[in-house]
């Protein structure tokens, strides 16, 4: 049995949760199905974790704010001939607990135990908290 493990990734230049689905919402940044997808250099080596039910949990201004379940990891050969790897996501953004993330380069496993937890559902619709008071409350421990 093949376990599950997540993605974590910075959405470098994005303000708050709309603006990560704006960037989503273009061309440029879809699959050719119109899917979101995200393309890095490398390609995940537990893939099979990964495609079990991971997600891409995305850090915005330095907290981690939401998820997108992953769908698939599909080849793209660049202008250069280089191999890259297109994290193919559900457009749906989960908004999960605030929760701090220095910044790191590239994206980084996330074992599940150690992935924040979904907002209610209840919430899912609310107008999420500026991120520099999301961030603020998250480092005292407030979620």
């Amino acid at each position: 049995m093949t376990d599950t493990v997540h993605l974590l990734k910075l959405s470098v230049g994005t303000e708050d949760i709309e603006g990560l689905r704006a960037w989503q919402s273009q061309k440029i940044a879809q699959a050719p199905d119109g899917a979101p997808q995200h393309v890095t250099r490398m390609w995940p080596k537990r893939s099979a974790e990964v495609l079990n039910g991971g997600s891409i949990f995305w850090v915005i201004k330095g907290v981690i704010l939401c998820r997108q379940k992953i769908i698939r990891l599909d080849e793209r050969i660049g202008a250069d001939g280089i191999r890259r790897c297109a994290i193919v996501s559900d457009p749906e953004l989960i908004r999960v607990a605030a929760t701090p993330k220095r910044a790191f380069q590239g994206w980084r496993y996330l074992a599940v135990a150690d992935a924040p937890a979904d907002i209610t559902q209840a919430r899912q619709n609310e107008t999420p908290l500026p991120p520099e008071l999301s961030q603020a409350l998250a480092a005292i421990g407030v979620r």
